[in-house]
């Protein structure tokens, strides 16, 4: 006799678990979503930015999503239910300082809340967020080396920054009200290498740098590579919490304009800040005056917590980061010339 047919429907099993990342269209998203596509172990990645990935993926599925929409979080959740996200890596943040900060208070702090209300709203495992160092701010009165329990004073100048600890504190809050959710919140020191852009990256190729006159500051950078390493033990393994991401040692400022073969022109405070927030406001160049901080007083964070917890080791010292970016430049610079010699003949 034949079976008989089951009264009840068979449901239909649940999607396989995604990672979700926001802002992949920026360096950190997207060179973690790269690593992440060349990885067999993970088959099914969220990138949601309002600017596609640059370059090319294969198991990558994107929304085109604006941050600062209304109702965002809503939006969010749809995503994140639709398509089983499990895991959340929150990278949706400007490196320089944007000259538009109501936008970048939206993308920043506005953005951060709506990214946590979908994720408690989702109970998502596990969420990783970007941070930075500069948050700990430069200040004549800081140690020699701050950890993650010193306080966030960088905002106290910069609004930009201002939103960014905003958005840190938020994490921390939300990791508090929400112990089901595994929260790390990783934050790297200057990020350097042969493919990073940022502010930073194009002060250390003008021909000549201008420092403020009798300060020498400690300069402390991670690469690209150990950054994107640090991120995915954070995905394969649990850390809860907050750590600095750092490369080992660090070189006096004047040390580093010597390695990259730059004329430095070291001109008074007084006179500096605002020629710099004048040429700030006229868009010639990329930061604000705030910035003059930290080529005047010590922000180097200690990177021993990663170190310990999550038997994190970065391959490269601030020293080898360093010449791994000098180096890149000059072979990007030797191309351009060889190209010109071709064009001019």
């Amino acid at each position: 006799m034949p079976k008989k047919k089951s009264s009840q429907t068979a449901k239909s099993s649940p999607p396989a678990p995604a990672i979700a990342l926001t802002g992949t269209a920026g360096f950190v998203g997207s060179q973690l979503l790269k690593a992440l596509e060349e990885d067999p172990r993970y088959s099914k990645i969220i990138a949601i930015d309002y600017r596609k990935p640059p370059f090319e993926t294969k198991k990558t599925k994107f929304y085109r999503f604006d941050l600062t929409e209304t109702l965002a979080d809503a939006k969010l959740l749809e995503i994140f239910e639709k398509e089983n996200v499990d895991t959340v890596i929150h990278a949706a943040f400007p490196v320089s300082p944007p000259r538009d900060l109501t936008w970048a208070h939206e993308l920043v702090s506005v953005g951060t809340m709506y990214v946590l209300d979908a994720c408690a709203a989702k109970k998502i495992r596990k969420l990783i967020s970007v941070s930075t160092t500069e948050l700990y701010g430069a200040y004549p009165t800081n140690p020699n080396f701050l950890s993650e329990k010193h306080a966030l004073r960088g905002g106290f100048k910069s609004k930009f920054l201002r939103d960014r600890v905003d958005a840190d504190n938020q994490v921390i809050s939300f990791a508090k009200k929400h112990p089901e959710t595994v929260v790390t919140l990783l934050r790297p020191c200057t990020i350097l290498g042969p493919n990073v852009n940022h502010y930073k990256t194009d002060f250390l190729q003008r021909i000549v740098i201008v420092t403020v006159l009798g300060y020498d500051p400690l300069f402390q950078c991670i690469h690209e590579d150990d950054v994107t390493r640090a991120f995915k033990l954070a995905i394969e393994k649990d850390f809860p919490g907050t750590f600095n991401l750092v490369g080992d040692g660090v070189l006096p400022l004047s040390r580093v304009l010597h390695l990259s073969g730059k004329l430095s022109v070291p001109l008074p405070g007084p006179l500096l800040y605002p020629v710099v927030n004048l040429l700030w406001a006229l868009d010639i160049i990329n930061a604000p005056g705030s910035r003059l901080d930290f080529l005047k007083y010590l922000c180097v964070a200690d990177g021993e917590k990663a170190k310990k917890i999550m038997g994190f080791q970065p391959k490269y010292s601030t020293k080898e980061t360093l010449l791994s970016f000098i180096g890149a430049q000059r072979l990007k610079q030797a191309h351009l010339d060889d190209l010109r010699l071709v064009v001019n003949r």
